[in-house]
């Protein structure tokens, strides 16, 4: 999975592949994990097949969203009203417990739900979409095929690919053998 995009709800809209990264249950307890909204190890009990589909949906809205920013168009408003809706609910709650090693860790408390974990990444939406200094930095990966929309932080605002290990690469090693390819060609 892939976690480079600069905000947890464009690392959502990273998981449409392809391949399908929400394909099940198993791996959006991955993404949970890996995007940082669930601490590894935490029992997901209530994780069910409706999960998933949930998940996909708000990634669907948020899409729509992000890619009417970038194009400078209005926003559908059956999306926008959906990801209000669900930024509407109560994030999950946080505490900091001992680990084994005596530090601190951040579990959640109480039961994991569904809606609560929907509410944390449509507010990491709204915060993106109603903040110009972060709309600013919103891109488009220029890589052949590629899809993702990351915030670009770096130094000069020059960063063009989601990944220079994989789309930064693919270009390259595409331009080396273009220019490969001329220098034989008589």
């Amino acid at each position: 999975m892939w976690f480079d995009s600069g905000r947890v709800c464009l690392d959502l809209v990273a998981t449409a592949g392809p391949p399908e990264g929400l394909r099940d249950g198993a791996a959006l307890r991955l993404w949970l994990t890996g995007a940082g909204l669930v601490p590894y190890g935490t029992p997901l009990g209530g994780l069910g097949a409706d999960w998933p589909a949930a998940f996909r949906d708000l990634r669907a809205d948020l899409r729509t969203l992000v890619r009417a920013e970038l194009g400078g168009s209005r926003p559908e408003e059956p999306a926008l009203e959906r990801v209000n809706a669900a930024a509407a609910g109560p994030p999950p709650g946080l505490c900091a417990v001992r680990g084994q090693e005596g530090r601190l860790v951040r579990e959640l408390s109480g039961r994991v739900d569904r809606a609560a974990l929907l509410a944390a990444v449509a507010r990491d939406a709204v915060e993106l979409l109603t903040a110009p200094a972060d709309l600013a930095l919103l891109r488009a990966c220029e890589g052949d095929g590629c899809t993702r929309i990351y915030l670009d932080t770096s130094r000069g605002r020059r960063r063009r690919w989601c990944s220079s290990e994989l789309c930064g690469n693919r270009e390259r090693v595409a331009r080396h053998r273009r220019r490969a390819g001329a220098a034989r060609s008589p």
